[in-house]
């Protein structure tokens, strides 16, 4: 059984992980309007992922005896200035993602939850991933500059991402 004060994070964890989906789906329609079709391809497999992690966290409280408290999930915003910024928004929402994760973490180890640490262990692997991730289109769109053609380009390789 989860302590009150574990079960309290993470329910508030689900809630983050699922409003990294909707920020996710909330980009995709963006580069949709842009004619960006890899670039919204590659949201929404991202807002799956997020999703996924939501409902491993779901499970895991489930699986724990915990109550699931669902919250509503905040409105995204709807545009950016330019794909990098979109792509600037993302390593820094994986960063605060990075954080909460961590202080579950440090809660976990505080209360000597040690299934609870084990489980978290796969989702501090898994921030390095996103941030690394997110980082390296980063620097592809900041070499890439001005240049439509170099934009294009990235376009088609990000829609070449599995799902």
């Amino acid at each position: 059984m989860l302590e009150a004060k574990m079960l309290d994070a993470m329910n508030k964890q689900i809630n983050a992980e699922l409003y990294s989906s909707y920020l996710y789906l909330s980009m995709a329609a963006w580069f949709e309007s842009l004619s960006l079709k890899g670039f919204a391809h590659w949201m929404q497999v991202q807002a799956k992922e997020e999703h996924g992690h939501g409902m491993k966290f779901f499970a895991y409280v489930i699986e724990r005896g915990g109550k699931i408290e669902l919250k509503a999930i905040e409105a995204p915003p709807k545009s950016w200035k330019n794909p990098l910024d979109a792509f600037k928004a993302v390593a820094a929402h994986e960063a605060k993602i990075t954080g909460l994760i961590n202080a579950l973490a440090d809660q976990a180890q505080e209360l000597r939850d040690h299934a609870t640490s084990t489980t978290l262990h796969w989702f501090i692997s898994e921030q390095v991933e996103e941030e690394a991730n997110a980082a390296e289109i980063v620097a592809k769109l900041e070499m890439i500059g001005e240049s439509s053609g170099g934009l294009f380009a990235l376009d088609h390789q990000l829609a070449k991402r599995g799902a």
